[in-house]
């Protein structure tokens, strides 16, 4: 039995030195990895750490250039503003006192002249103002180019007001004139248009005008009502138009999407007022409406107004008036 115990005991220790050998190499292992991976974070950061510093290197020489830019702006304002001010110092306001100026020192020359006092002191006081009057003109003269400027600059903004004031007095006298002809177009057209038979009827009333009723079925052939012949070739139910096709002095005409209430005004060369022509109801491939004529042609107008005249006086009778 000793023997055997001895072995086993051999083996254990055998495997123990293996796994410990095992575990040293693991150890030693992972050390290295972990060595390697400190290294290259130093490295990453040193190298991130010199970027860093060269960029703060270059934003502090833009930021000076930036500084040096400013500060040769504002010299160039500085410069502006002082040859501004000696412009507005140098204007005819500057110069008014000059003519006063001259007027006091030759009163003052004129009360000194008779005065009693020593010859030695004269010389000085005579002396004193006379520089005064070229200053004077050399003043004059540099205010001469800024008051011609400054004249000619307001002489070019009062034409151009008075140029924009005209051209908004046009503008709104020519949207007023607009205004009223739409207005009185719609007027006249909302007046003469029927919807429906009774307005029709209505109008007839009125004696002015002939009013042809129709019910139009699509087809390309012609139909006469009154005096037009006109065609349906097509309708539209859901958007409420329709396409027309008329014989208009030996000339086809073609209207397309047409809408409902919406008058077609067609002028001939007989006619003296245009014919109209508008449809109240629109059906599938079928329209109502009507056809208006003015009663009286232009040489029928023109032979009632002759013979309303008579041939003695050349002067109409008060009961042919209204006719004219």
């Amino acid at each position: 039995m000793e023997p055997y115990e001895e072995q086993n005991l051999r083996e254990n220790n055998e495997n123990n030195e293996h796994k410990t050998s095992d575990v040293r190499a693991t150890t030693n292992h992972w050390l290295v990895v972990a060595l390697i991976i400190l290294l290259a974070v130093a490295g990453y950061a040193a190298s991130y750490g010199a970027r860093q510093h060269s960029l703060a290197e270059q934003m502090k020489q833009q930021a000076t250039a930036n500084t040096a830019s400013v500060d040769q702006l504002q010299a160039q304002v500085n410069t502006l503003t002082a040859k501004l001010n000696q412009m507005t110092s140098a204007q005819p306001p500057a110069a008014l006192p000059a003519p006063a100026s001259a007027s006091s020192a030759t009163a003052d020359e004129d009360s000194i002249a008779p005065a009693p006092a020593p010859v030695a002191s004269s010389p000085a006081v005579v002396a004193t103002p006379k520089p005064a009057p070229a200053k004077r003109a050399a003043t004059k003269r540099r205010a001469a180019p800024v008051d011609k400027r400054y004249s000619q600059l307001k002489s070019q903004l009062d034409a151009q007001e008075k140029e924009l004031k005209d051209t908004q007095d046009a503008v709104a006298k020519n949207r007023a004139d607009l205004e009223g002809s739409i207005s009185s177009t719609r007027d006249e057209l909302n007046g003469s248009i029927a919807k429906t038979h009774d307005e029709l009827v209505a109008l007839e009333k009125r004696g002015e005008r002939s009013y042809f009723e129709f019910d139009l079925s699509k087809s390309k052939q012609f139909q006469r009502f009154g005096p037009l012949t006109i065609s349906l070739r097509k309708t539209d139910t859901k958007h409420k138009t329709y396409d027309l096709a008329m014989m208009v002095d030996d000339n086809e005409l073609n209207k397309k999407k047409v809408n409902l209430y919406e008058p077609i005004w067609i002028h001939t060369d007989s006619g003296a007022q245009p014919i109209q022509v508008v449809v109240n109801r629109i059906d599938k491939d079928v329209i109502h409406g009507y056809v208006s004529a003015p009663k009286y042609k232009q040489s029928e107008l023109a032979a009632v107004s002759s013979s309303a005249t008579p041939p003695d006086s050349g002067q109409a009778q008060p009961a042919s008036q209204p006719q004219q």
